[in-house]
């Protein structure tokens, strides 16, 4: 085995919480965590004991400071991120919502340092990692970083390496929603395993369907895509099996945001020790349905031992009838209309 078993790349900004309801020009105090759909992946498997390298930039700030140590802690091989004296740390706001709803995110990021990444920030080292994890935020920053999203996929795939891939889209970041689509499905066709959510992969494709949008991917040179299908669960096809994995049921949904990155890490970390990919899906759905329960992006997502404790009584519950006030919760929120968001 490399010294590294996953690399993951992207951006991680500074996050600033709302400590009550409300539009935020109102609220008056935050709290401060990290916030970055790569990064929480990255931090899900580093939980889950795989060495995990990330590959990114951040200002000669504070705000940098903030989050290299804050993934550190998190057990992140940081020794690739970059100090950029010019370009800051990105940073975001975000509400608060006790309701279940998607809370409202507001970017500041546009030329953060992290939009500054290129193929140059590639090493050979890097390459030696046994998995590479990518999604589509990366390539909507910027050109370069487009570019080494691109190199950073190829070359992992032509080394023999597995790719997963997330599209994770992020419009308001694209010129256009076709070249967000065109440039999406190129990355996707680089990948071994696609994780879209259902609506973003009606998107992608043109088609409805489940199997049809699997499909697409598989006649694009995937080996296998995992469709989340929100609190219904999600449906997975490969070149020889597929199926449908009914969601984990949870009583209440604290916070949405983080529940698709932890329906990677279930999937990533299921098929690396390979498990059947039904199996990696209903692991994946599992930790989704638990990031839900936690105010924060990543706050909810496993360790080892929680997950050796907990996962199995889950799996054993959710055999059983489910009457009362329980809602049925899988991973793949992006079902669901997103809450408005602001780029800046």
């Amino acid at each position: 085995m490399s010294e590294i078993d996953i690399l993951s790349f992207g951006e991680t900004m500074a996050m600033f919480v709302a400590d009550h309801n409300g539009d935020l020009a109102r609220v008056d105090h935050f709290h401060k965590r990290i916030a970055g759909a790569d990064s929480n992946v990255a931090i899900g498997l580093s939980r889950l004991g795989f060495k995990v390298a990330w590959l990114s930039r951040v200002g000669a700030d504070s705000f940098g400071r903030f989050v290299v140590d804050t993934l550190k802690n998190e057990g992140l091989d940081c020794s690739h991120v970059a100090i950029d004296p010019v370009h800051p740390t990105g940073f975001q706001l975000k509400s608060r919502t006790d309701d279940g709803d998607d809370p409202r995110v507001e970017y500041f990021r546009r030329g953060s340092a992290a939009s500054h990444l290129s193929p140059q920030s590639i090493i050979p080292e890097l390459l030696k990692a046994r998995h590479l994890h990518a999604t589509g935020i990366p390539p909507a920053l910027s050109d370069t970083a487009r570019q080494m999203s691109f190199e950073l996929m190829t070359r992992m795939r032509e080394a023999g390496r597995s790719v997963s891939f997330d599209p994770n889209l992020r419009p308001s970041l694209w010129a256009s929603t076709q070249q967000m689509i065109t440039e999406i499905n190129r990355l996707a066709a680089l990948a071994h395993w696609v994780l879209p959510g259902l609506s973003e992969g009606r998107l992608l494709t043109g088609f409805e369907d489940p199997a049809d949008i699997a499909a697409f991917y598989l006649d694009q040179g995937a080996e296998a895509v995992a469709i989340k299908l929100g609190p219904h669960g999600a449906y997975y096809r490969t070149q020889l099996d597929e199926g449908f994995v009914a969601g984990v049921p949870v009583e209440t949904v604290v916070d949405t945001v983080g529940a698709g990155d932890g329906f990677a890490v279930g999937m990533i970390s299921a098929l690396l020790e390979n498990h059947s990919f039904a199996d990696a899906v209903q692991r994946a759905n599992w930790i989704g349905s638990r990031a839900v329960q936690s105010r924060g992006d990543m706050e909810g997502l496993p360790t080892r031992a929680e997950m050796a404790v907990e996962f199995d009584a889950a799996i054993r519950e959710q055999a059983r009838s489910h009457k009362g006030n329980t809602v049925p919760v899988g991973a793949g929120l992006l079902a669901k209309r997103p809450a408005p968001s602001l780029e800046i």
